[in-house]
């Protein structure tokens, strides 16, 4: 896990899979709600994971490694997952392939300030290959606007950052009318992200409504060969760097579940 404080090196400090196990806490950033939701709060100025990021998080890092720190944190290895199309060899090595993850949370609070392209948006869920991102799960809702949008990435590895947009719930504009059937602030509503082989399925689950389903064919993104190794990821993390330092989005997750295919 990764929050905005100074790791004493100018970049962002990492909490450890210990701390967490141990109940870390943190009062402005990461910590249990009055209503026993774990809320994560980032603020736009904050300390980076690295000097090609742009933007700060409070997110959760998948560690399938536990606290055996034997294993790097990269690779094809028992920390991180593949594609079911993955060569046998990589599906052996790794701590398992598909993957699932599920999650029930409410957007307590956006950006006001910034950019109009800013303004907003924060990622609440991801899948992280070597250098791509086969997705970014988006909630971005306008200041005029008492709804918010879904939409997510997904990231080709052809070296150029091609990127694929879909909207799912509202549409990604910076100037967006206010999505007839958005997602307020203070609504818990829930996802979930699926890969079985190159099938990518992103649902998005309210109660008394129907499901949003959207499925992407994954088989020419460049994530099935060889070397490629996958992590989910949860929380904020923050695309707004324009804004009031002070300006800050804010999440609460009331359940953050994950699994993958064991050989």
């Amino acid at each position: 896990m990764n929050t905005p404080e100074n790791n004493g090196s100018g970049f962002s400090k990492t909490i450890s899979v210990s701390e967490i196990n141990g109940g870390y806490e943190d009062n402005n950033y990461f910590y249990t709600g009055s209503d026993g939701g774990l809320v994560f709060k980032c603020p736009v100025e904050g300390f980076k994971t690295s000097a090609n990021t742009s933007y700060t998080r409070v997110e959760l890092r998948e560690m399938l490694r536990g606290n055996n720190t034997s294993i790097s944190t990269q690779g094809v290895n028992k920390n991180n997952w593949v594609f079911g199309t993955a060569p046998e060899s990589d599906k052996t090595a790794a701590a398992g392939y598909d993957g699932d993850m599920s999650a029930t949370l409410a957007i307590n609070h956006v950006t006001t300030t910034g950019s109009s392209s800013h303004i907003g948006r924060l990622v609440i869920g991801q899948i992280h290959a070597n250098s791509d991102e086969p997705i970014r799960l988006y909630y971005r809702k306008l200041k005029d606007n008492a709804l918010g949008s879904v939409y997510f990435a997904h990231e080709q590895t052809d070296g150029n950052g091609s990127e694929q947009w879909y909207e799912m719930i509202g549409t990604r504009s910076n100037s967006a009318a206010n999505p007839t059937d958005g997602i307020a602030l203070n609504e818990k509503f829930s996802y979930n992200i699926n890969v079985v082989g190159d099938d990518l399925t992103v649902t998005i689950l309210r109660e008394g409504k129907d499901d949003v389903v959207k499925t992407v064919d994954m088989v020419n993104s460049g994530f099935n060969v060889g070397g490629q190794y996958m992590y989910f990821k949860a929380g904020i993390y923050h695309l707004n760097n324009s804004g009031n330092a002070d300006d800050y989005a804010q999440a609460t997750f009331y359940a953050l579940e994950k699994s993958h295919t064991t050989n």
